[in-house]
């Protein structure tokens, strides 16, 4: 058996539990489809709903807004913005140069009159993770609909726990320990050059000078158990870069959050490599894809389209 790639072990490292990885940096929870019910008399503020630079997010109602009844504060931070023909959807499009944590207060007014008769959010910057679709209730909806969602969002909750309490009791182990036991297992590890089919993005605050990715098949298995990309990345700015997520976005707009490994910041006018991960049902997303990386409080992101991963066939001599 011919030894690992240094790039594999690496990535392999990372979808064995990443042992020796930092603890994630803390960042906004952003999901693809968020749902707000609205009471006739509320004392709590308007909710938040994450958005970024360039990319749609549609609000939907189940009443009609009036028309011209639509207020931005502060005004002029909008690409674009337009209300459905029927009154009951909004699209805002935030400008290319909207900053994470930037806030705009959107206000709709209702035609009907009836209360609550008007209703706000927050369109809070995110590096990349946009909210695509919000629904908002103004009458009641069925129990059985309610309590859906709420075990969705209980399973979800529950799910996102277990996935902690894994990662954490991984950590625990000896350092390289489960990437070398990882390595013994019965399966592939195939890899695959981005650099020259992935598409880089004229905004990109820091060049990609290296890309691969990588997908672990087990044995007798047709689709991955686990995806990785590795990137080599260069700093031309003043201050460090520290990646603090990283996601992936389908053709469909659907965007999975994956795991993510650096040995150290960037440094200023210097050069780095980070990577990111994900194992389980969720490696079998469709791809090409978009891939996304951002820092935690900062506007500086690395986008790469048309990011593929290989089939499960080992790399040959």
């Amino acid at each position: 058996m011919l030894p690992p790639s240094p790039g594999a072990v690496l990535v392999v490292t990372l979808l064995a539990g990443a042992a020796q990885a930092a603890e994630p940096s803390p960042v906004p929870r952003c999901a693809a489809t968020a749902r707000f019910d609205l009471a006739p008399e509320s004392s709590a503020g308007a909710p938040e709903v994450c958005a970024s630079a360039d990319e749609p997010t549609t609000f939907v109602f189940d009443s009609r807004v009036a028309g011209g009844a639509v207020e931005f504060q502060p005004g002029g931070r909008l690409a674009d913005w337009a209300p459905g023909q029927e009154g009951l959807s909004l699209t805002v499009i935030p400008k290319g140069d909207y900053l994470p944590g930037e806030r705009v207060k959107v206000t709709v007014r209702f035609a009907d009159g009836a209360a609550p008769a008007s209703a706000s959010f927050w369109l809070v910057g995110h590096a990349a993770k946009g909210t695509r679709r919000v629904e908002v209730f103004r009458q009641p909806r069925p129990p059985d609909v309610c309590e859906k969602e709420r075990d969705e969002a209980q399973a979800e909750a529950r799910q996102c726990q277990e996935d902690k309490a894994r990662l954490l009791a991984e950590r625990e182990e000896p350092g390289g320990l489960m990437g070398a036991a990882w390595l013994e297992g019965a399966g592939v590890v195939a890899d695959k050059e981005l650099v020259w089919e992935a598409r880089k993005q004229p905004a990109n605050t820091l060049r990609v000078d290296d890309a691969w990715s990588y997908s672990y098949t087990p044995t007798g298995e047709s689709r991955p158990a686990s995806v990785a990309v590795r990137l080599g990345l260069s700093n031309p700015g003043t201050e460090p870069w520290t990646l603090a997520g990283a996601a992936l976005v389908d053709s469909t707009g659907e965007e999975v959050e994956l795991a993510r490994w650096q040995v150290a910041p960037i440094p200023a006018n210097g050069a780095g490599a980070v990577v990111v991960g994900i194992e389980g049902e969720r490696a079998q997303f469709g791809c090409p894809c978009t891939l996304k990386l951002w820092e935690a409080t900062g506007p500086r992101t690395v986008t790469l389209g048309n990011v593929a991963f290989p089939e499960g066939k080992a790399k040959g001599p």
